[in-house]
């Protein structure tokens, strides 16, 4: 065969050789001649394409010397059909199977030598897994070997399966990893499932939702309870709306009997004389109303209702019998929320009280009943009463933080209410002679003491004795510079709560008073007195 005829594509062998060198015009197609004298020149098996090249019948053993090797189950010769076997064939002529390296190729020198001879003095084409590799891009598949495409490899090379021998299952740190992987996205899809499964509708609408039905019962209450106490008294207690000239006021009244309505003397002050009186009933019905009297110093009034719409009459108690701790209802309008009812108890009584302004001659002088019931501007008028329902003090005033009595903020647990006692003989008295009585002993009290109880003054002042002239003080036997120390077992700590146990007593009553005189302790017996119908200038 000429050089030309040998021009291929390809990888070189170290004698400067292609693998075109073997075949015939580069088809791959085997020549079964020989050469030249210098040895058989064959071509190389594994370049034949599938189906190409199998030995005839004239191959076989016998003839033309080639010999049939075993070949490795499922190949056939490189290249030709499956069960085809693969051949060897020395120089010398003589057919072997697998003299040589077994499972081993070599590298392009040993394919030939200089002379052009293919030598098979080595096995390379024996029944092993791995045949010597293909010239460098024999088929165009770039830098490196190759096998043919479609060619589905041999064990352990070229894309074929490695031999069981050196096949390694995963490491353990890949399966730990692999493990850790799964166990979070195993996590992260059960939290995302629960909170698909749980998050709430965009509306939060569910049509069939249900509250159930409100249990059933009774509104009523026992007598005795706050609720049972505010049913019985509300239908008696009316709201007052008051406007005099430039002023208005609210307040709070409590009908008593004969359809008249007790009041405090400074809501309804701005009507009197021509002022107008509009009073609303628990049933929401008003009408107009008239001042019958009123007295500033016990801070009591009483108007007359045109019309009372059926209007039970509330019950009177008796302040006497109130004590400490004694459970009490407030019932009024505070801030003109009519029919409004609040709870306590009674923190104190005899409280001394001053409401009004100071230097006015119609300063107001209680012994009140104290309470924690809340009270505030709108409650005043209102009735104060015990568990029974009944009356036992007129709402009149509140501490404040900003003023100790009477001013417009709101409860802070300090309430005061005059005695039931005190507003019934005042209000008897409006209601008959359109005047209330006041009520004295006839002493000047010393202001400048500051010792224990009440010193009685011992000169006069402004034209007046320390001891009125056959008074009341006078006739009980006592002279000025003594010191008063209890009034009917009270213990006095200064001379406004002397004032105020005074002016709460009707007159024609008796007062048990002990005093202290040059050292000494005495007691002696007061019939309270009734004062000028002139104010004296100086309480007594």
């Amino acid at each position: 065969m000429t050089d030309e005829a040998r021009t291929g594509h390809g990888a070189h062998d170290a004698a400067g050789r292609t693998p075109s060198d073997f075949t015939d015009g580069g088809h791959g197609a085997p020549e079964s001649r020989h050469a030249d004298s210098s040895g058989p020149e064959f071509s190389r098996p594994e370049f034949l394409p599938a189906g190409e090249g199998a030995p005839s019948q004239a191959e076989q053993p016998g003839d033309d010397g080639w010999s049939q090797l075993g070949a490795p189950p499922g190949r056939g010769r490189w290249g030709g059909p499956q069960g085809q076997p693969e051949l060897l064939r020395h120089d010398d002529g003589e057919v072997s199977a697998g003299e040589g390296v077994q499972g081993q190729g070599h590298a392009p020198e040993s394919w030939g030598d200089p002379s052009g001879r293919l030598r098979y003095d080595t096995a390379v084409f024996a029944a092993h897994p791995a045949p010597p590799p293909p010239p460098t891009q024999a088929f165009g598949m770039g830098p490196g070997w190759a096998p043919p495409p479609g060619s589905p490899g041999l064990p352990g090379s070229f894309g074929g399966p490695a031999p069981a021998a050196i096949q390694r299952g995963p490491r353990t740190a890949t399966l730990v990893v692999l493990a850790v992987v799964i166990a979070l996205l195993a996590s992260l899809l059960g939290s995302v499932g629960t909170y698909l499964l749980t998050k709430p509708t965009g509306s939060g609408r569910d049509p069939s939702y249900s509250l159930g039905n409100a249990p059933t019962g009774s509104n009523a209450r026992p007598p005795d309870s706050v609720a049972g106490v505010a049913s019985k008294v509300l239908p008696s207690v009316v709201s007052l709306a008051v406007e005099g000239g430039a002023s208005s006021n609210t307040g709070s009244g409590f009908l008593i009997k004969g359809g008249y309505v007790v009041t405090n003397n400074h809501v309804v002050a701005g009507a009197d004389p021509s002022g107008r009186i509009q009073i609303q009933f628990n049933n929401r019905k008003s009408t107009s109303a008239v001042v019958v009297g009123r007295d500033p110093e016990s801070d009591l009034a009483v108007v007359k209702p045109a019309e009372t719409f059926g209007a039970p009459e509330i019950t009177l108690g008796n302040s006497d019998n109130v004590v400490v701790g004694d459970p009490v209802i407030a019932i009024g309008s505070p801030l003109g929320l009519t029919g409004t009812v609040t709870s306590g108890i009674v923190s104190s009584l005899n409280r001394p009280v001053q409401a009004g302004e100071e230097n006015n001659s119609e300063t107001t002088w209680l012994s009140a009943v104290q309470t924690d019931a809340a009270i505030n501007p709108g409650n005043s008028g209102g009735p104060l009463v015990n568990g029974n329902g009944e009356v036992i003090g007129v709402n009149s005033a509140i501490a404040t933080l900003g003023r100790s009595v009477g001013g417009q903020s709101g409860s802070i647990g300090l309430g005061f209410a005059i005695p039931v006692n005190h507003a019934r003989r005042v209000a008897q008295e409006l209601i008959t002679t359109g005047k209330a009585k006041k009520s004295r002993i006839g002493v000047a009290i010393d202001p400048t003491y500051q010792g224990v109880g009440v010193r009685i003054a011992t000169e006069a002042r402004q034209g007046s004795q320390p001891i009125e002239p056959n008074g009341p003080a006078a006739q009980a036997g006592l002279k000025p510079g003594d010191v008063i120390l209890e009034v009917d077992g009270v213990v006095l700590q200064d001379g406004n709560e002397l004032i105020a146990l005074v002016r709460n007593r009707a007159p024609g009553e008796k007062l048990s008073v002990k005093y202290q005189r040059g050292g000494q302790e005495n007691t002696a017996t007061v019939t309270v007195g009734t004062a000028p119908d002139q104010p004296s200038p100086e309480p007594s």
